[in-house]
């Protein structure tokens, strides 16, 4: 090969290629690096702080809180003064004479009567700071509320969490049968190459391995619709092949006494909490109803114009006779509304006990049936596979125990990692019971 006969030329091709080098070697780094970035998957934490942050519903039900601060405003007001203005004594037809005895002069205001008054509604019996009190007390209500639609809208999201932790084993289950299935075939076709076993065996071989694909896809399509859920419930619009979660999918073999979990759920269920704050409210609401049968007292002061008399000075105190309306409906509507929400605490202390129990209950079920699975199932149908795939491959077993020993294997696993979803799932269950994440 000949260079260019002038150097420069040859020094410029030379930086020119390492130009493309690099700017190759950038490029692929670069790639690499998104790739890389794309596929970090998300802990149960970061998936918890990305939907408190993101999720719609929840941001919506926190506006409400704002809106409850802002009546608390209103209730603490005080009622507006009254200004009254006016004037009287205007004769529009009046026409007055002269001092130097002219023509009458058309003077209609000569003999007006202005006149102005100040009044200010005075509220007796503590109504305004009792008005307070009681949108504070709302707003309590509120609060807890929001932090209950917080904890169910937690257990959606981590079941679906757990449902996309669930799909990724099963996935890796169904590929890891299919690598499996596909080697013990790769050695049927030896043998049959080799005389060792019929054509009619090494075809229904090579048709049950339809079952395994299918597995797979079925697989990914319950991934793929698991992880599209989780995404809904972050408002997050990332690509499905982007997106991905990762976390511990096991159970521990040994939970706290059930009156551990009753204790906790009495303490922190925000539900139980909102039920007791209005309680205390309605007592509340029963005192300013008391208030707002007392008297009020408007007081006056007016000004006024009246010749001779420059101006004169009247001070006025209007009193509000209540014989009739001593608002009676209000303050027995009240009275009742406490014992009302006293029902309503007790049938709700109730019903957390009974969340409390039920999920405990399938919690100590699950445990039941996941622990032989782990002692003892699982190394057996991985023996009894190995075993009879090897047997079969020396002429020591039947076509038929072969492919019932893969698919025993197929469900043993299936349903162990179906008993650890279901686990998670009553971990899930039990957290929202108690009212926080006692079981991760």
């Amino acid at each position: 090969m000949e260079y260019p006969v002038n150097p420069y030329d040859r020094r410029t091709g030379f930086l020119w290629s390492n130009l493309k080098r690099l700017w190759l070697a950038t490029f692929l780094a670069a790639f690499s690096l998104s790739n890389g970035l794309a596929q970090v998957a998300l802990t149960w934490q970061q998936v918890r702080d990305k939907f408190e942050a993101t999720n719609p519903t929840l941001l919506a039900a926190r506006i409400g809180i704002d809106e409850s601060k802002a009546d608390e405003i209103t209730a603490y007001l005080r009622p507006n003064p009254d200004l009254t203005a006016g004037i009287d004594q205007i004769n529009f037809f009046s026409e007055q004479p002269t001092p130097a005895g002219g023509s009458p002069a058309y003077r209609p205001f000569a003999f007006a009567f202005p006149s102005a008054s100040v009044s200010y509604l005075h509220e007796r019996q503590h109504k305004r700071e009792l008005r307070r009190e009681s949108a504070q007390k709302a707003t309590s209500i509120a609060e807890s509320q929001l932090a209950d639609q917080e904890r169910n809208l937690l257990f959606n999201l981590r079941s679906a969490f757990v449902t996309v932790l669930q799909q990724k084993a099963v996935l890796s289950l169904t590929r890891d049968s299919l690598s499996y299935y596909d080697h013990l075939l790769t050695v049927s076709r030896d043998r049959y190459k080799a005389g060792d076993i019929a054509k009619v065996d090494l075809v229904r071989l090579e048709l049950q391995r339809v079952q395994f694909e299918s597995d797979v896809q079925t697989a990914l399509v319950n991934l793929r619709t698991a992880k599209i859920t989780l995404l809904m419930l972050l408002n997050d619009r990332t690509p499905i092949e982007q997106f991905d979660v990762n976390g511990p999918f096991d159970f521990a073999e040994q939970i706290s006494p059930l009156e551990e979990f009753r204790k906790v759920a009495m303490d922190t269920r925000p539900d139980l909490k909102a039920a007791i704050e209005s309680i205390d409210k309605a007592k509340t609401d029963h005192r300013l109803a008391v208030a707002n049968g007392s008297t009020d007292l408007t007081f006056g002061m007016d000004f006024a114009r009246n010749p001779p008399i420059p101006v004169f000075i009247g001070f006025n105190v209007n009193i509000p006779l209540r014989i009739f309306d001593r608002n009676q409906g209000e303050k027995l509507k009240t009275q009742l509304d406490i014992t009302h929400n006293e029902r309503l605490r007790d049938a709700n202390v109730a019903q957390v006990f009974n969340d409390v129990d039920s999920a405990y209950a399938t919690l100590d079920s699950n445990l039941t049936l996941l622990r032989p699975y782990k002692a003892s199932y699982l190394q057996e149908a991985v023996e009894v596979r190995d075993t009879v795939s090897f047997a079969y491959q020396h002429g020591g077993a039947s076509l038929l125990d072969f492919l019932q020993a893969q698919q025993d294997y197929r469900s043993i696993e299936l349903n162990y990692l179906n008993l650890i979803g279901s686990y998670l799932t009553a971990a899930s269950q039990l957290n929202l019971a108690v009212g926080r994440e006692v079981i991760q």
